[in-house]
């Protein structure tokens, strides 16, 4: 692998970490509602999925799901279900995202680290786009003549690190605005947004069809 591989990888990953999906969205979302340093444990959550469904992919499983049409339902239907999961909750969700004496509430209200990494991380595995983008993506920059395992923990190691760059700036650019999320009509109308844009991604998710092998 040269490095004009690795640069051309980097940039194609790079585009598509930073377009909006459900992992930036839970990014910002926790971020607001828990402080800017909580979506540090997301953001390694869901990096931790990716290098899972990177792996799944150069061991094969990605070629699986494009061949075997109930596995890739199941995975499917799962994301789709947590998504919606996700979104409803948000819809039915109380008073302002962000109230006054948020500093005094969060440390008694703020999920665990370990809560919010397993979120995150449901998320990203349970998301075959995910699966099917490293199926796809990694054949064309891995060198079939030469060793594997190195190959694969370089790219998997950019994308993880692209990954929780990008939520990271996402969770900090939202943090900043979380002064005026104080006023409970904003508030509702952001987890209004919030709840429907999940519920979007896993309506999404369900039109997705597997493509031939």
């Amino acid at each position: 692998m040269d490095s004009h591989s690795i640069l051309t990888f980097t940039l194609v990953a790079a585009i598509a970490i930073a377009s909006p999906g459900p992992a930036t969205l839970m990014a910002i979302n926790n971020s607001l509602a828990h402080g800017q340093r909580s979506a540090i444990w997301s953001s390694l959550g869901n990096a931790s999925g990716l290098f899972c469904l990177s792996s799944a992919a150069m061991l094969g499983l990605g070629a699986l799901l494009a061949s075997s049409e109930w596995l890739f339902n199941m995975v499917k239907f799962i994301g789709a279900g947590y998504l919606f999961y996700l979104g409803i909750r948000q819809l039915f969700k109380k008073g302002p995202m962000l109230p006054d004496g948020i500093q005094d509430d969060l440390k008694k209200s703020r999920p665990t680290r370990s809560k919010l990494y397993k979120s995150a991380f449901l998320t990203a595995v349970t998301n075959p786009k995910a699966t099917m983008f490293f199926t796809a993506l990694f054949p064309q920059f891995i060198d079939q003549s030469a060793a594997l395992l190195p190959q694969f923990l370089i790219l998997t190691s950019i994308f993880m690190a692209l990954s929780v760059s990008s939520l990271s700036l996402y969770a900090a650019l939202a943090s900043r605005a979380k002064g005026v999320l104080t006023r409970p009509a904003l508030s509702r109308w952001v987890s209004r947004v919030v709840g429907s844009t999940f519920i979007g991604f896993g309506a999404a998710i369900l039109t997705m069809r597997r493509q031939a092998a």
